[in-house]
C-alpha cells in the first residue's frame, strides 16, 4: 500500500488549490481515504475523508463549505479541492488510509503519504 500526495504550493488568501493523493497497491473502491494536516507547533488535524464507495464524506468544521473531497477510480486518485483558503490553512497535508471501507478520521491510520506543503500568504 502506497500513497503519494501532491499539489501543494503557495497561494494568496482567498485562492484555491487542488491536492491529489495517488494510491498504489490497492484500489480506491476497497479502502477509504482521509486527508490530514499539521501546522508548525500544532497537533495533526483530521480534515476530510471519503468512503471506499465514494458515497460518504466528512469534513472538519474548520474546512466545511470550502473544501471538497472526491475520488477518481479510473485514476485511483483522491482529490481535495480547497477554495477560499485562509492563512490558518497553512500546513503540511497528508493523505492516509486506515484500511477501512467507511470514512472515519478517528480510525487508526496505518498508511501515510509523504505530505505536501500548502502555504497561504499574501
Amino acid at each position: 500500500v502506497q500513497l503519494q500526495a501532491s499539489g501543494g504550493g503557495l497561494v494568496q488568501p482567498g485562492g484555491s488549490l487542488r491536492l491529489s493523493c495517488a494510491a498504489s497497491g490497492f484500489t480506491l473502491d476497497v479502502y477509504a481515504i482521509g486527508w490530514f494536516r499539521q501546522a508548525p507547533g500544532k497537533e495533526r488535524e483530521g480534515v476530510s475523508c471519503i468512503s471506499s464507495s465514494g458515497d460518504s464524506t466528512y469534513y472538519a468544521d474548520s474546512v466545511k463549505g470550502r473544501f471538497t473531497i472526491s475520488g477518481d477510480n479510473a485514476k485511483n486518485t483522491v482529490y481535495l479541492q480547497m477554495s477560499s483558503l485562509k492563512p490558518e490553512d497553512t500546513a503540511v497535508y497528508y493523505c492516509a488510509t486506515a484500511g477501512q471501507m467507511s470514512c472515519g478520521l478517528e480510525y487508526k491510520y496505518d498508511y501515510w503519504g509523504q505530505g505536501t506543503q500548502v502555504t497561504v500568504s499574501s
